[in-house]
């Protein structure tokens, strides 16, 4: 008897979303160095410091005392406590240890409100230029995108006016991300507090990126969380990776009113579980511990920032703005665009990368199309010879 095939072999959902751009440039990078190429990477969207030593101590004690079961799914109590209270100690925040979960990644915490709390239609407004994963993972969920249109003369600002403009009977949500990625835009204080209201009063739920709220260069970090009147409508979405130098840990977490986590904690029980276990550990000593390691890597972030936006001036025809936290520079190359048959600046970071020997994550990937994005955590030298290295392809195009 003959078997019918089935009408399709895949989901429609996963037709809604793309391979990430930053793990496709990583994975042809290092195709590249496996042949021999020397490159020099601005693509990495990582810290360039070791995990500071007394956070691997912390692991390397748990995996030395057997702690390398499992744990509860939202993660061990204590790990939360350090959660809560460093958000209460910088923000004010007013979270309990049952208003947290510990996720494998800030990512995953990202991914699982948007499906928890997004379904088909539902609207979310996203501005632009946005991080990579944003507008994928809201397609999965079957919501829309509303994309907010940011102005590059104004450091790609996000205003409170702009947002109220987006704002649509559908609208089921809001992602901010300040410090930004890839613009390194900020939110200022009194436009975040004015969404945070707007929020709380229609009903719609505030997602707050918080992945690079420690690398704010404009002045004191602030988060939305410090408005506890509208806990129920605010999502905090943390991550160590950036601020404690621990991006292969996985270590992120949510933050956000008991009905919200119930659901993250009911869908994470069905995906990962917990977080692994020495990880979690790991996570309260940063967390816990002197914070003195992360007021040292934001110095020397706005020092490779300054020097970075100073190479980037030297190259003709290449303009850039002044990112105000974060650690990416999102320089301007669209009077390259249609030279040497380059039609889009993913076609002009393919040959930079193949001919220039240059790792940038072109600007289509977050929403523009004549921008490259550089991370700059990287020695100065690795600065002069990058910038060199553009400087010379651009000229020749």
């Amino acid at each position: 008897m003959t078997v019918a095939a089935p009408a399709k072999m895949f989901a429609d959902r996963i037709g809604r979303i793309e391979v990430s751009a930053t793990m496709a440039v990583a994975a042809e990078a290092a195709k590249l160095r496996g042949q021999g190429v020397n490159l020099v990477d601005f693509g990495a969207g990582e810290p360039h410091f070791a995990t500071p030593r007394h956070i691997k101590d912390a692991a390397i004690a748990a995996i030395e005392a057997n702690f390398t079961r499992y744990t509860v799914v939202p993660g061990i109590p204590d790990v939360r406590k350090a959660i809560v209270e460093r958000h209460a100690t910088d923000f004010g925040s007013e979270y309990t240890v049952d208003e947290a979960v510990f996720t494998t990644g800030g990512k995953l915490a990202l991914f699982n409100t948007i499906q928890v709390l997004i379904d088909h239609g539902d609207e979310v407004i996203l501005p632009v230029p946005y991080w990579v994963s944003f507008k994928d993972i809201i397609q999965y969920a079957g919501g829309k995108v509303i994309f907010l249109e940011t102005n590059e003369a104004e450091n790609f600002r996000i205003t409170a006016d702009a947002i109220e403009k987006a704002i649509t009977p559908r609208t089921k949500a809001i992602i901010l991300n300040s410090p930004s990625n890839p613009a390194g835009a900020v939110v200022s204080a009194e436009d975040l507090e004015r969404i945070v209201h707007l929020a709380h009063e229609r009903g719609i739920y505030l997602l707050l990126d918080e992945c690079y709220v420690y690398l704010n260069y404009a002045g004191k970090p602030v988060s939305g969380g410090s408005y506890t009147f509208a806990k129920e409508h605010v999502v905090i979405l943390g991550s160590l990776s950036k601020t404690y130098s621990m991006t292969g840990w996985r270590a992120g977490y949510a933050l956000a009113a008991k009905p919200v986590i119930a659901n993250l904690n009911k869908l994470q029980s069905q995906s990962t579980s917990n977080a692994a276990s020495m990880v979690q550990k790991a996570a309260i000593a940063a967390l816990a511990g002197s914070q003195e390691c992360v007021a040292e890597f934001r110095a020397e972030f706005i020092e490779l920032r300054d020097y970075m936006l100073k190479k980037l001036a030297e190259i003709p025809g290449v303009t850039c703005t002044k990112p105000e936290g974060a650690f990416y520079v999102y320089p301007n190359i669209g009077k390259f665009i249609g030279k040497g048959g380059i039609k889009s600046a993913t076609e002009l970071a393919t040959k930079l990368l193949h001919e220039g020997h240059v790792v940038t994550v072109p600007g289509e990937a977050f929403g523009t199309g004549e921008h490259i994005r550089l991370s700059y955590p990287v020695t100065k030298e690795n600065i002069d010879e990058g910038t060199r290295r553009m400087g010379e392809f651009l000229g020749n195009l």
